[in-house]
């Protein structure tokens, strides 16, 4: 795999599994933090800070649902990265649909900027990236750490009330997020990339014995952490929603489909249709290249499945050496859910402005 190493981009750097065949996911490199705080480095400003994404990968969607949900749209511009990822690594191609140029320098590729932010960098290139204009430098490229800043510290510019790290929840929305990650999150990622039948097998059964875990969960309960959604629903979701396009078929992940789940599937439905669902006319590249203006959007303004299959079925010739990408499923994310007869219920504003 690609990497920078001191400063120069090298595509033979690393492997991605150890020679078990386990895949193994590396750290990320830039974590400081935005905080409200006047002895804080970085503060929280609108207009201060950019955030670089693709719509295919599901660790930069987390920082997307998360921006539409607090409203931020205004207060945090974007810039989108081409979902084919070549030798080169992630790329901006204005021309392509749904991408955008580099709204900050105008660079081609992604890791231009993390030697801008780092000159002797050593490090995976990846998005999310949260970029501060006013330093010139890369803040964070953690997703979770950058989820957590965009809902508890804009609070200030944030056009919507929705806190989804609420007082009295936070323990079991940080144990959520810790319990999911390993099976689910990255779950799919460990089979998928497996390159023998033991970690594959662990991997799976990982992932089913968890998925069937929340399955149960949801019976009785709306959300992730009970009645309310938090940062632990965002952070299934972005998985979930790739699941029957991709981590089905492409990484291997068949032993069901989350539309197969009697829970699951109504809940990721739920969580789709959450807030506004604002298309505005023009072409999905005239929409993507509005993103810093756009009016306040929903969840479902945030799924790109056409950049999600193409990222995926394109981008690892080592799982899919023809780049074939499979045509199905076509799911009806927007059909009723029913969800909302049991207790709890979006924040006050998401549900508002649903109801518009």
């Amino acid at each position: 795999m690609n990497k920078l190493v001191d400063g120069e981009w090298r595509t033979d750097a690393y492997e991605t599994t150890n020679e078990e065949g386990e895949f193994e996911r590396q750290e990320t490199t830039f974590r400081d933090r935005i905080r409200d705080d006047p002895d804080a480095r970085f503060q929280p400003e609108a207009g201060r800070y950019h955030l670089y994404v693709s719509y295919a990968c599901p660790w930069a969607h987390r920082t997307l649902v998360m921006r539409a949900l607090k409203g931020l749209e205004d207060a945090i511009s974007v810039s989108v990265v081409d979902p084919y990822r070549d030798d080169d690594g992630w790329q901006f191609t204005p021309e392509k649909d749904g991408c955008t140029r580099d709204h900050v320098h105008d660079v081609d590729y992604l890791r231009e900027l993390y030697v801008k932010a780092d000159p002797d960098a050593t490090c995976r290139v990846t998005v999310p990236v949260l970029w501060d204009t006013q330093e010139d430098t890369i803040v964070n490229n953690e997703s979770e750490e950058i989820m957590r800043m965009l809902d508890t510290e804009f609070d200030e510019y944030a056009t919507r009330d929705a806190d989804l790290y609420p007082e009295g929840y936070r323990d079991e929305v940080d144990r959520i997020i810790d319990e999911i990650y390993e099976p689910i999150n990255n779950g799919v990622y460990r089979a998928g990339f497996a390159t023998d039948q033991g970690p594959y097998d662990e991997a799976v059964d990982d992932l089913f014995s968890a998925l069937d875990h929340w399955d149960e969960v949801l019976a009785d309960q709306r959300y992730l952490a009970g009645d309310r959604l938090t940062e632990a629903d965002v952070a299934m979701f972005t998985t979930l929603v790739r699941f029957d396009n991709v981590y089905h078929t492409h990484f291997m992940c068949n032993v069901q489909y989350i539309r197969e789940y009697e829970n699951l599937w109504p809940y990721l439905r739920d969580l789709y249709q959450t807030g506004v669902a604002d298309r505005r006319e023009g072409t999905s590249n005239e929409r993507a290249e509005s993103e810093a203006t756009r009016e306040t959007s929903g969840v479902a303004d945030t799924v790109r499945m056409d950049h999600i299959k193409e990222h995926y079925y394109t981008t690892h010739p080592d799982v899919n050496p023809h780049r074939i990408v499979a045509h199905g499923p076509d799911l009806e994310f927007e059909a009723p859910h029913d969800r909302d007869e049991l207790p709890g219920n979006p924040p006050t504003d998401l549900v508002a402005a649903a109801d518009d």
